[in-house]
């Protein structure tokens, strides 16, 4: 359904694209008249208002509930549509922002991460400057295209902190090229077009997140560096595009996981291992195992989640509402990891999904939602265990704190998103 709507969308624009230059009119030109008449605004709205058949997808709850939800999450890829590719779509001054965050939800979205993105282009050379500090994990990428062109974003660099040379004040500087640099080189290709930064918490309550400034800079032949601040100006083209590419992600976004979370019905209060490959097409990390699915309870039920974690980086669980947005993190226990979870005295895990609390240090909370989705994560495992799962009665379970210990040992705990 996504792929038939964009390419839909595509293929009318490339259409109508083609026939106009035919006619003799350049890109610009187009635009142009595109602008003044209203057409970009009304095509803008128009997808807009396409995108609301997600919320009717076969499958999704109709309840007043979820549907509330579900319009707020279309608000919200709007408001990030618009922030990424209006607002801050510049190459020539890119903006490192945050996208997905707190009210910004999409895709099982991880708690652990923080997420920043900026505008890229392998036409340009580009250097991010910045300091370590405290969170766990550091990674950048750069990808080729972007969500809102509604094709995949395959990856074109990617560096970790643990391969920049630092400082000795844990400041460092990363140079995005194109073309090899002798240390702390972020490849590029010609057809980069977006960055994509993810900061890992063990903890959010006590890691502080890497301060990061992204410029666009020219090498000269005598070595030094030229910093560019000028932005392009802007143009009808700017805007047209920006709205095309915002209203086709929020159609796309919204039709891909309605679809994916009306499949996870299919296996619901269980956790099967998701399908690597179109985790990866989808922008999933590939050194991440996934395991997503659907969950639903009664009043009166608890979802035990139990595991034998592998030899791994990091692991966490989530706990998401029916349209793939994790629940409230900033005020409820939704999710856990192996640095906040406790562990059972043979080191297993034991997870309790449950409306209100079973006296167990491992509650996941519902947040008010009777049912949606959830997604378990084992990454660079030594091994691909399989959660077990098991809906009972909460009357059932009795507290287990004092049979539970942790084992976190911060010299062995490395994450990655």
């Amino acid at each position: 359904m996504r792929a038939v709507l964009i390419g839909t969308l595509n293929l009318f624009r490339k259409s109508t694209l083609l026939l106009r230059k035919i006619r003799g009119k350049t890109e610009q030109d187009i635009a142009d008249e595109r602008i003044v008449s209203g057409k970009a605004w009304e095509d803008f709205c128009d997808t807009l208002k396409a995108a609301g058949a997600s919320m009717t997808f076969p499958g999704t709850p109709q309840d007043p509930f979820n549907q509330a939800e579900g319009y707020r999450y279309l608000t919200r890829l709007t408001r990030a549509g618009l922030m990424a590719f209006v607002e801050h779509a510049d190459p020539k001054a890119p903006v490192l922002h945050r996208v997905v965050h707190e009210t910004v939800k999409m895709g099982a979205d991880n708690p652990d991460n923080f997420y920043q993105t900026a505008a890229i282009s392998g036409e340009y050379e580009y250097r991010i400057s910045g300091k370590r500090n405290s969170v766990k994990y550091l990674s950048f990428g750069t990808q080729i295209g972007h969500y809102g062109q509604g094709g995949g974003m395959p990856p074109s660099g990617f560096i970790e902190a643990s391969d920049i040379v630092l400082n000795d004040d844990d400041t460092f500087e990363l140079t995005l090229s194109c073309h090899k640099q002798p240390k702390n080189w972020l490849p590029m290709t010609p057809d980069s077009g977006s960055l994509i930064v993810r900061q890992t918490f063990l903890d959010r309550s006590t890691e502080l997140p890497a301060d990061l400034l992204i410029e666009r800079i020219t090498r000269k032949p005598n070595g030094n560096i030229v910093v560019h601040s000028e932005p392009s100006e802007l143009t009808p083209k700017i805007v047209d595009d920006g709205l095309k590419s915002t209203s086709t992600l929020v159609a796309g976004a919204s039709l891909l996981f309605a679809k994916w979370a009306r499949d996870f019905s299919d296996h619901s209060n269980q956790l099967p291992m998701f399908d690597q490959e179109t985790s990866n097409n989808a922008g999933g990390d590939p050194n991440i195992t996934y395991y997503h699915s659907h969950w639903a309870l009664g009043p009166d039920e608890a979802l035990v989640i139990e595991a034998m974690p592998p030899e791994c980086e990091h692991w966490n669980f989530q706990l998401n509402n029916y349209w793939m947005e994790s629940l409230d993190y900033e005020h409820f226990t939704i999710h856990t990891n192996k640095h906040l979870a406790s562990y059972e005295e043979d080191q297993s895990i034991k997870i309790i999904i449950a409306h209100s609390d079973p006296g167990h240090p491992n509650w996941i909370h519902t947040c008010g939602h009777e049912s949606g989705t959830m997604c378990f994560r084992w990454i660079r495992a030594n091994g691909k265990p399989q959660p077990s799962t098991q809906v009972v009665k909460l009357s059932s379970l009795r507290s287990t704190k004092q049979n539970t210990t942790s084992t976190y040992s911060p010299s062995v705990d490395v994450v990655e998103s």
